[in-house]
């Protein structure tokens, strides 16, 4: 069930005959209204990387799907001689699909390898970086992308485990860490495996790929709407929104800001409603953003 549809859709203002892009395709649901809104000569520029995805295309001469990682966003529009587009989402939720599918390994439900990889054509998964990651890394990736209360006492554990026992399954993994988990179990482990996604997909250095590139193909007047799940992403996107950058923009030596080219639209992230929780408790930690590309 796609994520705050009708605020994604009411937020990017679609031009019936306009270009968009949607940068995290999945099981297509977003992409369907954009559809519905677009006209005949309205076009719909679909990535995932996921191969898995390309089954949900729907048979429609409207859409270009790129199975690709969305930082090559820029590139691929070249390819298809598309210099600027009307509007850009991105989705940035793990899809039902790789969730449910227990060999992908995104989840603490079932009992697999520790894979996921948001595309299987990558080397690296979640099982290499337990075994070959220094016990100071680990912990940095368990502070920063987990936000893992003892990450340092987790970080050691594995450090320890590795040793003398596998930890190339989710249940061989989750046995050893159990005597540190702390709070509730899911939830810790949810964590714990978050950090361990961002990790094997890069994901903060791919969004901030992405973020730069689409203010370069966004058409003067075209908005990008982001959906976030946890904080670490949400913070890239505000601080991007706010000063088309990641870091707060210093003063010239004349005392001078250079401005975003983004005007804010969402100055609070749009959060899904009580009847949306019902329906779909996955979309409980999304925050929808949405900024402007400045007219000239």
């Amino acid at each position: 069930m796609p994520v705050l549809l009708t605020e994604v859709i009411e937020g990017l203002q679609i031009n019936p005959s306009g270009v968009y892009v949607d940068c995290t395709f999945g099981g297509g649901g977003h992409s369907k209204k954009i559809l519905e809104k677009l006209n005949a000569s309205g076009k719909l520029f679909v990535f995932d990387q996921d191969e898995d995805a390309k089954k949900n295309v729907p048979d429609d001469e409207r859409v270009i799907f790129v199975p690709q990682n969305f930082c090559h966003l820029r590139r691929f529009l070249r390819l298809y001689q598309t210099s600027s587009v009307n509007g850009i989402l991105a989705d940035l939720g793990v899809s039902s699909h790789q969730i449910n599918v227990a060999e992908r390994g995104f989840s603490t439900r079932f009992d697999a390898a520790l894979d996921m990889r948001m595309s299987r054509k990558e080397l690296k998964t979640a099982a290499q970086v337990i075994k070959k990651y220094s016990e100071e890394d680990l912990h940095k990736i368990f502070e920063q992308y987990g936000e893992v209360t003892n990450s340092k006492t987790l970080s050691k554990i594995i450090v320890e485990a590795r040793k003398t026992q596998s930890l190339n399954t989710i249940n061989e993994f989750k046995n050893a860490l159990y005597p540190v988990v702390k709070g509730n179990p899911e939830k810790y482990f949810a964590q714990v495996f978050q950090a361990l996604r961002i990790e094997v997909n890069d994901e903060l250095n791919v969004l901030k790929d992405m973020l730069l590139q689409a203010l370069e193909v966004l058409e003067p007047g075209g908005r990008i709407a982001v959906i976030t799940f946890h904080s670490l992403e949400d913070r890239i996107v505000k601080q991007f929104f706010k000063y088309g950058n990641f870091e707060e923009l210093q003063p010239d030596v004349f005392g001078n800001i250079k401005e975003s080219q983004l005007k804010v639209i969402t100055r609070k992230p749009i959060l899904p409603s009580k009847e949306e929780l019902k329906m779909n408790p996955r979309a409980r930690s999304s925050k929808l953003r949405i900024a402007e590309k400045i007219k000239v």
